[in-house]
């Protein structure tokens, strides 16, 4: 079920200097759909400088199990350099909407969400406001005692430090969930108050003391340079890709550190390939600008991905179908939607975050 509808602001709560979270519910019954822990709600926000409604993500932080209500928690965003606005959708919320005003709302949407399937210990990594999707995880997670949690978070000082007591609460009932805070610029009252268990940024060396030699999932969710760093970090502990999820909150790409160079690439085009038997039972797919022909990996999560694992840099944003960003020209041949845009383009063209190749693929890319 997708469609935007209509859900009301319960309520409306300060967690930090920078951040508020929403509740939400909708305001017909049937308004209501099941969200896994890790997914998004769309929202169309005003813009007061645009003088439209534009669609921006937020991740769910409300534990899944409570159905009939969403609960959004959102920094309100400055703007990223001198004469660039502020964010719109941040700002929207936190200076225009009030407990009871009425939200255009479609989702949930996403694929960074738990496996339900795996029963290894689970990582739960984040920076910033990146701990809203893995709050809503902890959630989930703390239901199962079977599985060690390690919930570790990173932020400047208690200051911004949103949804503290809440993840605090379910480590003292849960004995399977372990916490540590990495507080980069800390403050006497941090200090005093021992609120903090490491100073500075997240090092091998930290996580090498956290975490016992052991095969985790891990989650990873903070902004770009947050992400570019612990996710090197996370590999260099011998925890392989296709255990690691990952989002990005913000405009740039998570660069890892398992791209592969252009060196070797096979200037010979997809088109001339497309009747020949292939020795693999994986389509090929051709970045043409890039002059990269490389066989389709199963276990990349979207093309957007297998893109930026083959060295490649895409223009995105949401990574969810959604805001148009990766939207690309397609060649030739087909690629199917795993998870159906809010907005599809036109013919020609495809949202690289939600797709895969059906077949032999040639992106200008």
């Amino acid at each position: 079920m997708s469609g935007f509808r209509e859900l009301k602001v319960l309520a409306k709560r300060r967690e930090s200097s920078t951040i508020t979270s929403f509740e939400l519910a909708p305001v017909e019954r049937e308004g209501w759909r099941p969200f896994r822990p890790g997914q998004v709600l769309v929202l169309r926000c005003a813009s007061s400088t645009e003088r439209r409604f534009v669609p921006r993500t937020y991740s769910v932080s409300s534990p899944s199990a409570e159905a009939g209500r969403y609960r959004i928690t959102v920094k309100r965003e400055a703007a990223p350099s001198a004469g660039l606005p502020d964010g719109i959708g941040s700002c929207f919320l936190h200076d225009a909407v009030e407990v009871g005003d009425i939200l255009l709302v479609d989702g949930p949407r996403g694929e960074f969400v738990l496996r339900d399937e795996s029963s290894r210990p689970v990582v739960l990594l984040s920076g910033g406001v990146g701990l809203t999707p893995l709050v809503s995880m902890l959630h989930a997670l703390a239901a199962d005692a079977g599985r060690r949690v390690f919930f570790i978070h990173a932020c400047d000082n208690g200051e911004v430090h949103a949804l503290r007591d809440e993840v605090d609460a379910i480590a003292a009932d849960h004995a399977h969930v372990s916490v540590h805070y990495c507080y980069r610029f800390p403050t006497d009252a941090d200090r005093r108050a021992g609120r903090f268990h490491s100073e500075g940024l997240v090092t091998r060396e930290a996580l090498q003391s956290l975490l016992p030699l052991d095969d985790y999932d891990v989650y990873l969710c903070g902004p770009p340079p947050f992400m570019d760093a612990v996710h090197g970090l996370i590999r260099s502990l011998g925890i392989t890709p296709e255990r690691i999820a990952s989002e990005v909150f913000g405009p740039a790409s998570l660069a890892g550190d398992g791209r592969a160079s252009n060196e070797g690439s096979n200037p010979e085009s997809v088109s001339s390939l497309i009747a020949r038997p292939l020795a693999g039972t994986e389509p090929l797919v051709e970045f043409r600008r890039s002059g990269r022909i490389v066989p389709w990996d199963a276990a990349a999560q979207s093309l957007l991905v297998f893109a930026e694992e083959n060295g490649l840099d895409p223009e995105f944003s949401c990574r969810a179908g959604i805001c148009g960003s990766c939207t690309t020209a397609v060649i030739e041949g087909e690629a199917d939607y795993f998870e159906e845009p809010l907005d599809p383009p036109g013919d020609g063209h495809v949202l690289i975050c939600c797709a895969r190749p059906n077949g032999n693929l040639v992106l200008d890319l």
